[in-house]
């Protein structure tokens, strides 16, 4: 049977990185702390293991589903008050939406879009096909316009959890992005949104930031079919920023050595995504003519059925790779693969022009 939680009893034995002996084995794990509070050596916990157990490659390890040593004492959440029959939790307490809803993990938030009431600006939305681009697009675009405030929409496709992406935590350490949005099921961010849409519409209107970066989190899924895999949700990401007339960038998948055809040069993730997009949008395109740029261009513009264009810009691989930012994919450093990361520092670059 499909769809069925694989929860096993463990304990804590290693904090950081977190480890969870589970019937004698030691197991990599992952608590999302902001829901479920700190994680100590010795606490026994629930892990749902069925992520390490199909060997999967960036979700390989167990989730921790409850801290049941210190976790169970939280107040405050909606699931601590009697269900009424509708998705409602106390009207005088605050936050009062739901996200994770009708799941165990239902928490409550307070909606960014609320906060919106300012008119909308007009600002450029570039849209990422995996979390991977995120890094190397807001550097470029830092670079491009020094002090210019980019912020990231986190969606689906990828994790869930806002907390869990090193590269959000770093980029804003640094500074380089201004802002962290989770919207619809993905969750945990500085401000939360129940819709890719209204998240986009909060930072033009209300958050006051010059650009978005819009993709998912880290850990992109995929069911090798041409529909069913976490790159759709640029389609959706795309056609929100388009709803709301904001200048739509989408940086393309690319690659110059993944190991299955399918990825290399133009990855048919991108191609399926120009080909059901509605409306046009501008793709970004490095400015490496070793690489091709020329032949990629065309690529492009025939995947769209000449509904898109494509527009070059210029890259500093080099630049990049000293900023200390991630340069690896996949295993493949920014040397054996300079093509996927050549790719989000172009659609960085646009967002400034």
């Amino acid at each position: 049977m499909t769809g069925r939680l694989d929860l096993r009893r463990g304990v804590v034995v290693a904090e950081s990185p977190l480890v969870v002996e589970v019937d004698g084995e030691r197991r990599t794990a992952w608590a999302d702390e902001v829901l479920l509070g700190p994680m100590r050596e010795g606490d026994e916990v629930i892990v749902n293991a069925a992520a390490l157990d199909l060997g999967l490659g960036s979700g390989g390890f167990d989730v921790v589903h409850v801290n049941l040593s210190r976790g169970l004492g939280l107040s405050g959440s909606a699931v601590d008050r009697p269900w009424d029959g509708e998705m409602q939790t106390d009207p005088a307490a605050e936050p009062h939406v739901m996200k994770l809803n009708y799941t165990s993990l239902q928490h409550a938030v307070e909606p960014v879009e609320g906060e919106a009431g300012a008119k909308r600006r007009e600002i450029p939305v570039a849209v990422l096909p995996l979390h991977g681009h995120l890094a190397p697009a807001t550097w470029a675009a830092g670079q491009a316009r020094p002090g210019i405030r980019v912020g990231y929409v986190q969606t689906s496709g990828g994790a869930l959890p806002g907390s869990l992406s090193r590269d959000v935590a770093e980029l804003r350490e640094r500074g380089l992005l201004c802002g962290h949005i989770t919207a619809a099921p993905s969750y945990g961010g500085e401000h939360e949104a129940l819709s890719t849409v209204g998240a986009l519409d909060a930072a033009a209107a209300a958050l006051g930031w010059d650009a978005i970066l819009v993709g998912p989190g880290p850990g992109i899924i995929g069911s090798d079919t041409e529909l069913g895999h976490g790159g759709m949700a640029a389609l959706d990401s795309a056609h929100a920023a388009l709803s709301l007339r904001q200048p739509t960038i989408l940086s393309p998948r690319l690659s110059s050595s993944d190991p299955r055809e399918r990825h290399r040069g133009l990855s048919h993730h991108t191609a399926t995504v120009l080909d059901l997009l509605l409306a046009p949008v501008t793709v970004a395109v490095p400015e490496m003519v070793e690489d091709g740029g020329a032949e990629l261009a065309s690529r492009i513009e025939t995947a769209g059925g000449g509904l898109h264009h494509s527009k070059f810009a210029s890259v500093e691989l080099d630049g990049y790779a000293a900023s200390g930012l991630p340069t690896t994919t996949m295993g493949r450093s920014l040397a054996e693969d300079p093509l996927f990361f050549a790719a989000p520092l172009a659609a960085g670059n646009l967002i400034v022009c």
